[in-house]
């Protein structure tokens, strides 16, 4: 792997302003999820880091590099919102930019943003270290997520606080009438069965 010196620099170069600071907070938070759900620190700080390397290129050069190298790893469903593009390719670009082996890692970038069903831990603490980051995120809704972890032990108050998220995904994307992928009903399915009947009203 790539020095985190390297990275930064990268990073900084590659995206706005905006999404660096988005980055590094999401760092921060992925690393501090981490040692709350015992998983490793320096690993989800990385993966945190480096999850939106891809955000920042125009939609059509994602597009080109997912049908051209990428070429497998991501369903049709996929490609019908451009939102969706810059996890799959950034799965792809941390391996060649990065040189980024762990499977760990890479899984946890390619899944942050529609996630997938019967993530790891370490996997739902990177997806939801991008939503509650404080560094772009709104407090107001933070804290409600912040909250469900709290008064819940262990991984029902991450499935809670990913369930939250996923609410709110859904609304937004029905109020902006973009198209939701499959994978993103699968997994609010998988988490309203498992801890649907928790999850209080606001």
């Amino acid at each position: 792997m790539k020095s985190i010196d390297y990275i930064l620099q990268w990073l900084s170069e590659n995206l706005s302003s905006k999404r660096y600071a988005h980055s590094l907070g999401c760092a921060q938070c992925a690393k501090k999820l981490a040692k709350i759900f015992n998983q490793d620190e320096k690993k989800a700080y990385i993966a945190g880091l480096i999850h939106d390397c891809a955000k920042n290129f125009e939609d059509k050069e994602l597009l080109k590099l997912i049908k051209n190298e990428i070429k497998t790893g991501f369903d049709e469903t996929e490609l019908k919102n451009p939102k969706t593009f810059h996890a799959i390719a950034g799965a792809y670009i941390i391996q060649r930019e990065f040189e980024i082996e762990d499977s760990d890692i890479i899984s946890a970038v390619r899944n942050h943003t529609i996630g997938a069903v019967n993530m790891s831990v370490f996997e739902k603490i990177i997806f939801l270290a991008d939503k509650i980051e404080p560094n772009s995120r709104d407090e107001k809704y933070t804290k409600k997520v912040w909250k469900l972890i709290e008064k819940n032990k262990g991984t029902i108050g991450l499935d809670l606080a990913l369930l939250k998220c996923f609410c709110e995904t859904i609304k937004s994307l029905v109020r902006r009438k973009l198209y939701i992928c499959s994978n993103t009903i699968d997994v609010y399915n998988e988490l309203q069965e498992n801890v649907g009947d928790l999850l209080e009203d606001d």
